[in-house]
Parts: structure tokens; C-alpha cells; sequence
């Protein structure tokens, strides 16, 4: 705004209407991309598709915002669990609680899981991993955020369409890092969905320079980085083990009551600290025997960062939360330390370790044989695991270790592919 421009506002508007102005010329309209702009036109879902980083979230926090301006009464939005949608959608830096004028932002009452506008609207808050819980409630819009980690992203979705039943034309926002999923491609192809695109570096004057540097150099021109970077939807790689429709076909929503024997695998890091290998932690059961058995994937509680004692305790605490037989650990590389490091925190938990003689393809290539037959299970929500699994076979990187993967083949392996003598039980 000029001068000029200012004077003339200045005599014709109240010092209200001035602040108003002022505040519409200056903020998110002026400063939005393109693909960050609502697109026109009927279209009934905008699927914005984008990096880490790109801005999915601040547009679809103003696109929001924006719908609460023009009157909209009852809103819904969506998260992966209810955890992430505090943290990114409703207390994030883009998130709702902090865009906007002050006084016309809303409050959040955690007890209830909602949002209360001045103005009177109300946002509800819910987590993909209970699609019921979309059922009865109708609203005005909604905006749903990183479709491609939900749970259940078909149920999820369905029952969330079927709440926008309310005013003139209820639409809904999806913002997502993509991932080749059955449920992202059918929307994709739906008429009435429009698709903007983003990357990283679109938004790079809003992040850090070393981060874009930093993740640049790390992931930059890998298919990891494609992938969460670019926002690209890239298909199976070639030469993989697994496959999405594999891991697909393997998803289950519970494991079985009884569970014969359960399994706390760690692939450690050989070093600690911020440029570390990742601490894979998979847990792990088998339901049955001999050509019945089947093993269930429980959780993947993989960590990056920690120091030995640190990720021991944590391996610690799994196998008591889980009631798991023993602890299971490579001892190739910083393996050898988990003996010491369990008797350094006085643990009583049996610990049985094995030793890597064959490459990783060598060693995944029978387990993931075992997912064709159908006697490996995943319940949901280990989307960082499949992501691993659907490289192992052709793995190129980006400069670490697929982590969590290897801990899961150690686990597979020791339940159904190796004879299973007791493990020993140390003395302390």
C-alpha cells in the first residue's frame, strides 16, 4: 500500500474499517502462492498435494479461516490421530491458534476436542484412526490433514464426506505428503476434486537456510526425496521386495487375543546423536505353530538420536508394556554393546542376539516371501515401516540405513524362519 493510497483510505474510512483494511492488504492474501490459493470455481475437494515444509498446513489453517469469516458455522478437521492434530493443525506455528487477527482467533478446548470462535463457529477435532467416530455429526467444511498417513484413509474419508451436509456448498481441504495409496489415487481420479501441487523449496524463504540446505544435501535428487520433498507420487521401485499392494493385502485392524510369542527386535546404531543411524524397535508376535502360525507386526517404536543407555531403556520398557518373551538384537555393528548397556541399567529382560552373515536383500528376501503367503500381518498406522519395506531390495539410500525394516526381518525371521531354543537368561 502507498502512501497516496493510505491518505485517501485515511478519509473516507472510521479508524474500525481502516484497521480492518489494513489487515486484509497486508496478511495471507497477499502473501500466498498459487498453489496455496483456493482454486475457483464448484469443485467440492481441493487435494493439496506437497513436500515437508511446502506450506500444506498454513493453507489449509487460512482456508479455514477463511471459511469462518464468510459464516461458516460447523467445521471438522481430521488428522492422522488426535495428538497430531494439536500439535500441526490446532497449536502448530500454521496452525489456527496462531493466524489471524488476535482478537478473532479461537480458543481450543482440549477436554472436548473442539475450537470456539468468537464468532461463534466450532471446529471439532478428530483422528483418523477411529473413522466411527465421523459418524452423526454434520458440518459445513472440513479440512483434513496428511490423508496419506491415515490409518484408514478409506473409511476415514468416506464418513467424513458424509457429514458435509450442511449449507449451500460444503467442501472439504486435504493436504497431504503424497504416497502411491490405493485411496490417494482414487480420489485423484474423482471429477470435483481439484489438485495443486507444491514442493520444499517453494517455501524456502518461510524455513530455515540450513534446513533447506541441510535436507538438500541429504535427500536431494533420492527417491525418498522426490517423495517428501518434491511431493511426487512415485510408483513401486523397481527391484523392491515388497510392494504396496503387498503391504496392502497384509493390513489388519487387531491381532489375535492369545499371542504365542512375542518379540522386541533392536537393530542398534553403531554411534549416537544427531547424524546417527536411526535405533530400529519392532514389536512383533506370533499367533500359532507350525503351518498355522502367523506373525503379527504390533508397533514400531524406532528411534533416532538416543544415546545406547537411552534406546536400551526404551527396549526395556517395550518388552514389559508388551509382556514380550525377550529382547532380540544384531550385534554386527554397537550390537555388542547390549548386553553391557541392559546390565548397566540392571534389567532382568532375556536377551537373545544374532549375528548379520548375509546382506540385507540376502536376509529380507525369504521374509518378505512369507508376506506373499499371507503369514505376516501389520496392524495399521506403521506407515514409516512400509515406507522402509517398499525399498529394501533396491535400496539407494539416502545415505542411512533402512532401520526399522532390518529390525522387523530380525523379528520375522527369529519367529518363523529359525528353530526356536529358549534364549538364554542373564544372571545379574
Amino acid at each position: 500500500m502507498t502512501q497516496a493510497e493510505l491518505e485517501i483510505i485515511l478519509i473516507h474510512l472510521g479508524d474500525t474499517a481502516l484497521d480492518h483494511h489494513i489487515q486484509r492488504l497486508s496478511t495471507w492474501q497477499k502473501i500466498r502462492r498459487k498453489d496455496q490459493t483456493p482454486p475457483p470455481g464448484d469443485w467440492l475437494i481441493w487435494l493439496l498435494l506437497g513436500g515437508r515444509g511446502a506450506g500444506k498446513t498454513r493453507a489449509g489453517a487460512e482456508w479455514i479461516r477463511q471459511q469462518v469469516t464468510d459464516g461458516a458455522k460447523r467445521i471438522a478437521l481430521v488428522a492422522p490421530s488426535y495428538n497430531e492434530a494439536r500439535e500441526v493443525m490446532v497449536e502448530g506455528e500454521s496452525g489456527l491458534l496462531n493466524i489471524g487477527e488476535p482478537h478473532k482467533r479461537p480458543a481450543y478446548i482440549s477436554s472436548r476436542r473442539r475450537l470456539e470462535w468468537p464468532c461463534g463457529a466450532v471446529a471439532h477435532v478428530f483422528s483418523a484412526e477411529d473413522p466411527d467416530g465421523l459418524r452423526g455429526p454434520q458440518f459445513d467444511c472440513a479440512w483434513a490433514d496428511e490423508f496419506c498417513a491415515w490409518a484408514y484413509p478409506q473409511d476415514t474419508l468416506s464418513n467424513l464426506r458424509l457429514t458435509l451436509r450442511l449449507g449451500k456448498t460444503p467442501r472439504l481441504v486435504i493436504t497431504t505428503t503424497p504416497k502411491p495409496l490405493p485411496a490417494l489415487k482414487n480420489l485423484m481420479a474423482e471429477p470435483g476434486v481439484v489438485i495443486s501441487k507444491a514442493t520444499t523449496k517453494d517455501n524456502e524463504k518461510n524455513l530455515s537456510p540450513a534446513f533447506i540446505r541441510s535436507i538438500y544435501e541429504i535427500y536431494g535428487g533420492t527417491r525418498l526425496g522426490r517423495q517428501e520433498l518434491n511431493g511426487e507420487i512415485l510408483e513401486d521401485l523397481e527391484g523392491a521386495l515388497w510392494s504396496r499392494a503387498l503391504i496392502e493385502r497384509s493390513l489388519v485392524d487387531d491381532a489375535p487375543k492369545r499371542l504365542d510369542k512375542t518379540v522386541i527386535a533392536i537393530d542398534p546404531p553403531a554411534s549416537s546423536g544427531a547424524s546417527a543411524d536411526a535405533c530400529g524397535l519392532i514389536v512383533a508376535a506370533r499367533s500359532g505353530f507350525g503351518a498355522q502360525a502367523v506373525v503379527y507386526v504390533l508397533h514400531d517404536a524406532t528411534v533416532q538420536g538416543l544415546k545406547p543407555v537411552e534406546w536400551a531403556a526404551l527396549a526395556v520398557e517395550l518388552w514389559r508394556d508388551w509382556d514380550a518373551d525377550y529382547l532380540l538384537a544384531e550385534i554386527n555393528q554397537g550390537g555388542e554393546m547390549v548386553d553391557a548397556v541392559l546390565n548397566a541399567i540392571e534389567s532382568e529382560a532375556p536377551l537373545r542376539t544374532v549375528y548379520a552373515s548375509k546382506s540385507k536383500t540376502a536376509r529380507a528376501e525369504p521374509v518378505a516371501a512369507l508376506y506373499e503367503r499371507g503369514k505376516v500381518k501389520h496392524l495399521r498406522g506403521l506407515a514409516e515401516l512400509e515406507d522402509e519395506l517398499c525399498t529394501l531390495g533396491a535400496f539407494e539410500g539416502p545415505k542411512k540405513s533402512p532401520d526399522r525394516a532390518d529390525a522387523l526381518v530380525w523379528a520375522v525371521t527369529d519367529l518363523l524362519l529359525k528353530p526356536r531354543p529358549l534364549p538364554k537368561v542373564r544372571r545379574l
